[in-house]
């Protein structure tokens, strides 16, 4: 999934050229991480390039996106649970440190991760596990990728 997506992924998404993108919601679009060491992380993006953070949008518009923040959250909750028995929970954050752009991050997390990172932010993981061909997004995700596309529609909007 090469391409210039990935420097403008919200304005991918816009035009319908975001191939991570699983689903549009009310005010962003649920789209799969690039990487997949935890299976199932995935992204929220703002269905707006110029909004930077949080407190950019007019409130009704923060609540649609909290409100879709936690749709994907409980869409990739069920299908992780379903999916794999170690499943534990759902992680979600708003960072913005290196990408500007709005979005949230949707992280499962799992009994089976290493026990010195199992209570750590992700964000401690190896710098190696961000950057393996092993963990990058590809056709070996499309059963799971599925599964919380259909649970998003279950969970409508």
């Amino acid at each position: 999934m090469e391409g210039g997506w990935r420097e403008d992924r919200v304005g991918s998404a816009l035009r319908g050229e975001n191939p991570a993108v699983m689903r549009r919601l009310g005010a962003g679009f649920a789209a799969i991480g690039d990487v997949q060491f935890l299976p199932g992380y995935s992204v929220l993006l703002t269905d707006d390039p110029a909004v930077e953070r949080l407190s950019d949008l007019p409130r009704s518009r923060r609540l649609a996106f909290l409100g879709d923040m936690e749709r994907l959250g409980e869409a990739v909750e069920r299908a992780c649970r379903r999916v794999d028995a170690g499943f534990r929970r759902v992680n979600l954050e708003i960072l913005g440190n290196s990408y500007a752009t709005l979005h949230a991050h949707v992280w499962p997390r799992y009994g089976w991760e290493p026990a010195d990172l199992v209570k750590l932010p992700v964000w401690l993981y190896p710098r190696e596990r961000w950057s393996e061909a092993r963990y990058a997004l590809g056709p070996q995700h499309d059963g799971l990728r599925e599964a919380i596309g259909a649970e998003l529609d279950r969970l409508g909007g």
